[in-house]
Formats: structure tokens, sequence, C-alpha cells
């Protein structure tokens, strides 16, 4: 079985929404980026996505898109965030770990080569938020391949869309909050409950929200609703606003604790996220 869909299936027995944090790999550092993953993995969190920075983002904001460039001014590729990967297994992260891409990145690497690597790596879950479902066929095969869960995005507009996308998900459905880009918000998608019943009654895989969501009120607001949330902007801006103590070794370490006290913070300490 998948780890996601174990993860899954232990999270819905506990009632309980699975925490997604997600993280923009070599920003500042990979160095920086495998500290975080620990960090997360002991602040609570259920899964993590990977995300690979990429030039021309067609679904981040601001916060992440300035985290892509840091990220490239260091040359990270996406051979390099499914090595991450690899390391981060070898360091003692177990929980899912899923690669969150566009698809030029892995489609100029390989396909082949990619998922072979991303099987190799321990990665359980691949998220292409610029892939219609219509295109998504060679992807799909590898996923099935190599035991990989396709993770399709659905918004508010795709509703027409959302049972021929939940057809060929596998995972769980990854559903937007808000029309746009990522980023904090202080509001969402006027229609947002009704759009997640309707995905819910097409599908028997978990559903999870994301895009926008970055404090506690939101979180508790979108766990009554879905299987887990997807916090990412608001842990990313953390990441930018400590950058010049990540990036002197003098001050590293007190740069990855002030992430992970937000982190803690955000979450707080019981056994459920928030």
């Amino acid at each position: 079985m998948n780890a996601i869909d174990q993860t899954m299936k232990q999270l819905r027995t506990s009632k309980r929404a699975a925490f997604i944090p997600y993280l923009t790999v070599g920003d500042p550092s990979l160095t920086a980026t495998l500290d975080l993953l620990l960090e997360l993995q002991n602040a609570g969190a259920d899964m993590i996505e990977l995300g690979v920075p990429y030039s021309d983002p067609l679904a981040d904001g601001p916060v992440i898109q300035e985290a892509s460039m840091r990220a490239l001014r260091n040359q990270v590729s996406v051979i390099d965030v499914i090595g991450l990967a690899k390391l981060a297994r070898q360091a003692g992260v177990h929980i899912p770990l899923i690669l969150f891409t566009y698809y030029n990145p892995i489609l100029k690497a390989g396909l082949g080569q990619v998922f072979k690597l991303m099987h190799e790596s321990s990665i359980d879950g691949v998220i292409v938020p610029d892939l219609p479902i219509e295109e998504s066929s060679r992807v799909r095969a590898h996923c099935s391949e190599f035991s990989i869960h396709y993770i399709p995005l659905v918004a508010p507009t795709s509703r027409e869309r959302v049972k021929m996308i939940a057809d060929k998900a596998s995972g769980f459905i990854y559903c937007v909050s808000s029309l746009g880009v990522t980023g904090q918000r202080q509001q969402f998608h006027q229609d947002i409950e009704a759009f997640l019943r309707e995905v819910r009654k097409a599908t028997s895989l978990p559903i999870v929200v994301g895009f926008g969501i970055s404090s506690p009120e939101q979180y508790r607001t979108f766990a009554k609703l879905a299987d887990g949330v997807v916090v990412g902007s608001a842990i990313v801006q953390q990441v930018g606003a400590n950058l010049a103590l990540l990036e002197n070794p003098e001050s590293y370490s007190r740069g990855i604790h002030h992430i992970k006290a937000f982190i803690s913070t955000l979450i707080g300490k019981q056994t459920t996220p928030f």
C-alpha cells in the first residue's frame, strides 16, 4: 500500500485532518530544506509537499515565486529535489513525500528517468498543476508503473469536470480553496463549502484543500470540511524572513529555530494540528 493511503486511513480512523506543509526545495539551500523537513515532521506534519523551483509558475503567488528564484540561483533542479528526498529518507523522514512540480522540468529531465528516481527516493505522490487531465496519460502511466499517486488539482471553476478529474486521480484530490495563485488570504471563494461537498460526492478518495491557508483559524475551518489541509506560502514566507540568519553559518541554527518556533505556534503542541 502506498504510504499516502496508509496515512489517510490512519487519520480517518482518528478523525483528524492531515497537516500538509509545502517547502520550496533549495530555498535558501538544500541543507536548510533538509533540516526543515525534519523539523516539520517533528512538529506534526503528516505529509510534505516538495516544491520544485520553476522560473515560470502559473499557480504560485509572489512568496513562492521569490523562493523559486532564490533556489534557481543555486541551480536547484528537479533531479536535485528528488535527490534531497532520498537524503531525507536516510536522515529519518518517514512520512509521505509529494513532488510538486510543473510539467516542463520533468519533461526536460525525461519522464522515465524522473519517475525511476522518484521511486528510488521513496516519493509517494506527484502534483503537476499545469498539466490538464486530458493530457496526463503519460504521467499517469509512469505513476502506475512505479506505484506513485497522481494527485490532480480541482478548482471551483472546474465543477463540470470534477467527476472526470476524480476518476483519474489516486491518493487524494487537491481542492483549490480560491481562484488565482497561491498566497496568504483573508477571504476564500464564497462558495467553497458547497464546492468541497460536490468533490466529496464525486469520489471515494480523500479530499485535501490548499491555496492561501495561513492561520490557525483558517486551518480549523477547513479541517472540518476536508481530510487534509495544505499550508504553503505562510511557511515559505518565514524562510524568506529568516534568510539573513540562514545564509550565515554563525546564525544558521538560530534561523532554523525561528522557523521551527513559527511552525510550533502555527500547529500547536496538541496531537492535532493547530
